[in-house]
């Protein structure tokens, strides 16, 4: 058999599987209403679909804007907003989509996902996926997290008062912060703390027996008490925490945070704030 007779076969099977694929997908059989749609708007859930294609594919942009995004971007209480960012981004670096994924990164730091946290998974994905797609990859990173994204207080991640101590236990802490104790054993019987908190980071929601101070030596956090909107914190700032009141504090996301934390008694520790609850202190 001839070398081209060989060629026109395996073109004509690839050909012939890729319309059985495009045969098995089911069609969308549900279509938001007009309101619906008007209402994912509002929520900013709409991509530029029928403006870059709605007059060379309005079905395709319809599909993208209304089901794509309007109705599976829009399950979040399924799968966050930021982990389907980061989905949608680590596949588009696996396929070598660059051109998506620029407006895929800037959706992915609008939902929450950090620089930090974008260049740790796409290290982590170079070993699966290829090193020269993460190479174009964080190319288009330090277009969309620029300079002006620089975390801010960097100083504070080496601590200038007391020393930065170990990490703290992450059963109890989302992201990354360090514990060195101050005092343990003192006629106060009160123990004192330096908390170190990289941008991002945060405690769990928990509350003190007999309550808590935290005195703010640099950078700029969040204190939050359930049902209360949360309290922007910044060097110098004192915060005084009641008896058996659930609670959180941690970094912003684009600063270092450090505070001294006084108390004595035992701590109770509950769920995680969420990324939802921790992203939209930041809009």
């Amino acid at each position: 058999m001839s070398r081209t007779m060989c060629l026109f076969i395996a073109f004509t099977i690839a050909l012939c599987g890729a319309v059985q694929s495009q045969s098995n997908v089911e069609t969308p059989k549900t279509k938001p209403n007009n309101q619906t749609v008007k209402n994912m708007m509002k929520k900013g859930k709409i991509t530029a679909g029928r403006d870059r294609l709605g007059n060379l594919a309005p079905k395709f942009a319809e599909l993208n804007d209304d089901i794509l995004f309007g109705q599976v971007w829009s399950r979040e209480q399924e799968f966050s907003a930021r982990d389907r960012s980061l989905v949608t981004i680590v596949s588009l670096i696996a396929g070598g989509n660059f051109e998506q994924l620029k407006s895929h990164l800037q959706k992915g730091k609008d939902n929450g996902l950090s620089k930090q946290e974008i260049v740790e998974a796409i290290t982590h994905q170079a070993f699966y996926s290829g090193w020269p797609k993460a190479w174009s990859a964080f190319n288009i990173v330090k277009e969309v997290y620029n300079e002006t994204d620089t975390a801010k207080n960097t100083i504070l991640e080496k601590s200038v008062i007391f020393p930065l101590g170990e990490p703290v236990n992450p059963q109890w802490f989302t992201g990354n912060a360090w514990l060195q104790m101050i005092s343990t054993k003192n006629a106060l019987n009160t123990v004192v703390a330096n908390v170190t908190f990289a941008p991002g980071s945060r405690n769990h929601w928990h509350s003190h027996k007999v309550g808590q101070i935290l005195l703010v030596t640099g950078g700029e956090g969040w204190y939050q008490e359930r049902g209360k909107p949360a309290q922007k914190l910044k060097e110098g700032d004192t915060v005084n925490i009641p008896a058996n009141v659930k609670h959180w504090h941690g970094a912003t996301n684009d600063s270092w945070f450090v505070h001294l934390a006084l108390t004595t008694g035992e701590s109770e520790w509950f769920e995680p704030v969420t990324d939802d609850e921790y992203n939209n202190l930041q809009k």
